[in-house]
């Protein structure tokens, strides 16, 4: 299960996206931003941002992670294969957190770390416990 977004946004600006874990249960996911790897083959996404950094909010709009270059994390890349998401090289701009998270409302916003325009995608995967 998953959702994604992608979005173009001004100097500035960033792309937010909302989602829900239901139940009674917490859930690992998967939550990525994406430029540098959308903007290159077999994407080629024009205009995709180099520099993507995610922030994740609470319901309460606290900030509960962060992330500006995922840096190859080897249990991110293996949540990434089991959900069947697109590779990040490892040394990508890319970012991406994996996380448990309790039931509940939670925003994830993409920008750039420089401030500049472009465009970029957020996923949020649920990562099976098996």
């Amino acid at each position: 299960i998953n959702i994604s977004c992608l979005e173009q946004f001004s100097a500035g600006g960033y792309l937010t996206a909302g989602f829900i874990i239901g139940g009674t249960t917490s859930e690992t996911v998967l939550i990525r931003a994406s430029g540098p790897t959308i903007g290159a083959a077999p994407f080629n996404v024009t205009g995709a941002i180099s520099d993507p950094k995610l922030t994740v909010y609470d319901s309460n709009t606290n900030v509960i992670a962060t992330n500006a270059g995922w840096a190859g994390n080897a249990l991110i890349s293996a949540a990434a294969t089991k959900v069947g998401a697109f590779p990040f090289g490892s040394s990508s701009k890319d970012s991406a957190v994996l996380m448990t998270l309790n039931p509940g409302q939670y925003t994830v916003q993409a920008a750039s770390t420089s401030g500049t325009a472009g465009v970029t995608l957020i996923e949020v995967y649920e990562v099976p416990a098996n």
